[in-house]
């Protein structure tokens, strides 16, 4: 029997031992794609307790606590802190096969130093433990990011943000990790919403545009695009429910807008085609300021309306919606293609089952352009666990370019979520290994150690473009 979670966790072969820790484990972390707050890194903060650490905004651990029957008040209400890590304790240890079971015991390992098993009975001695480190001066924001090996950070920004914490970080000589901004537009797209309007206004301040019309959109997004090149950006990312409508003429979309901007209900065709507009018209630009275009669809948000009432979005009620748009994609990505204006493009769906039609639309888009300009993501989200990853990167292999592959992110709001690159590594090694145990492919260490060092950190800053 293996022991628990020792230096060869996940790791059932020589090869695969070989491979994370000499290759994989030393290579750095580029984390380009997260939600944590710049503010914080800015600020340095210091975290009261390992409950502010975990629980605070980590909807993935407040599902398994409702599923454990634990009361809201313990999950997002006002028991205290020691309270809601007590209930996460007690929920943990009925966490086999979760991956919540292996990244917080890995956070423990790494940051804490506690190589025992948190359960219920643990719990006292985890708390105080962590709590006492929490005390030091090397476990603020800024420590952790260093001790974890980060060189670079995209955080998630809208196009209204004046990203004031992003310049001071990028003015601070003490601190030499980039904290660069990422262009998320939702808010400009999603002319549905009932506040609409607002945003458009607050958008129209940062911009110092009216926006009157369509035109007058496109105008203010292109201007805060600028900007947001000037501060590093190299990416944007967006969050779809859909992915290509029927294209409309110019003159239809600014009678949508106009419609809309009239404070008048549209269709869901009207909101369509106005989204579909919206998305070439960005990608164009992303091509032509040389950024990624990150997609993620396949979510259907928001299930449980009595609790979203309650506590709004992003609280642990969204589940993998069963749309499948892979012929949209395809339609999408070749209306970008017709005027050659196809920016790089790294598609994440929430459904495993599209893991094969993603495979295959990459390879009719690919081009001398970029080393693997469209991009299939890592697994996401409710597929961020072993099964899931390895699926995604089988699939990947199997009908692309596994070598090329850009990797991990957190996708997190947590400064001790690092720990799953070190998990995704962990499991990239094991699967390379097996194929090579296997000979299914040369134990020709020098090129398979090169190869997991791309995957892990260098395919990515060289795809992005990253000055690091």
């Amino acid at each position: 029997m293996k022991k628990f979670m020792d230096e060869n966790f996940l790791l059932s072969t020589p090869t695969a031992q070989k491979l994370y820790h000499d290759f994989a484990a030393p290579t750095p972390i580029l984390d380009y794609h997260c939600h944590i707050n710049p503010k914080e890194i800015a600020e340095n903060r210091k975290f009261e307790n390992i409950t502010q650490v975990w629980l605070g905004g980590d909807h993935y651990k407040w599902r398994q606590m409702r599923s454990n029957g634990v009361e809201e008040k313990y999950i997002t209400g006002d028991a205290t802190d020691r309270e809601k890590f007590q209930k996460w304790a007690e929920t943990l240890e009925k966490a086999i096969g979760n991956p919540l079971y292996h990244w917080s015991h890995l956070e423990l390992q790494r940051y804490f130093d506690y190589h025992g098993v948190l359960n219920g009975k643990t719990a006292e001695e985890v708390w105080n433990l962590c709590n006492e480190k929490l005390q030091q001066d090397d476990m603020r924001v800024r420590s952790l990011i260093k001790k974890s090996g980060v060189t670079l950070i995209c955080t998630t920004d809208d196009p209204a943000d004046d990203l004031q914490w992003h310049q001071k970080i990028k003015e601070d000589p003490t601190f030499d990790v980039q904290v660069l901004p990422a262009w998320r537009p939702d808010k400009a797209m999603n002319l549905e919403k009932p506040d609409y309007a607002d945003y458009l206004a607050k958008l129209s301040q940062a911009a110092d545009l009216p926006i009157r019309s369509f035109a007058d959109l496109k105008q203010a997004l292109r201007m805060r695009m600028e900007y947001f090149a000037q501060m590093g950006c190299k990416a944007s990312d967006h969050a779809l429910e859909y992915v290509m409508y029927k294209p409309a003429e110019e003159t239809e979309i600014e009678a949508i807008f106009a419609k809309r901007l009239a404070g008048n209900n549209i269709t869901r065709e009207e909101e369509l085609k106005f989204k579909t507009a919206f998305m070439v018209f960005v990608g164009q630009e992303y091509h032509r300021l040389g950024w990624a275009m990150q997609l993620h669809y396949g979510c259907k948000r928001d299930n449980n309306g009595l609790m979203y009432r309650q506590l709004g979005p992003d609280t642990g009620y969204d589940c993998i919606n069963n749309y499948a748009p892979s012929g949209e994609m395809a339609d999408f990505l070749n209306a970008l293609t017709t005027t050659d204006q196809l920016p790089k493009t790294i598609i994440y769906s929430l459904n495993p089952n599209d893991n094969a039609a993603i495979g295959t639309i990459l390879g009719c888009f690919q081009n001398s352009s970029a080393v693997g300009k469209i991009q299939q993501g890592s697994a996401w989200w409710f597929n961020d666990h072993k099964t899931g990853m390895t699926e995604q990167m089988t699939s990947l292999a199997n009908l692309g370019l596994l070598g090329n592959f850009i990797g991990m992110l957190t996708d997190s709001r947590s400064f001790l979520s690092y720990t799953r690159h070190e998990y995704f590594r962990r499991i990239l090694c094991e699967l390379i290994g097996t194929w090579v145990e296997n000979g299914e492919y040369p134990a020709d260490m020098e090129v398979l150690g090169e190869m997991v060092k791309n995957i892990s950190y260098y395919n990515a800053a060289r795809y992005f473009g990253f000055n690091l």
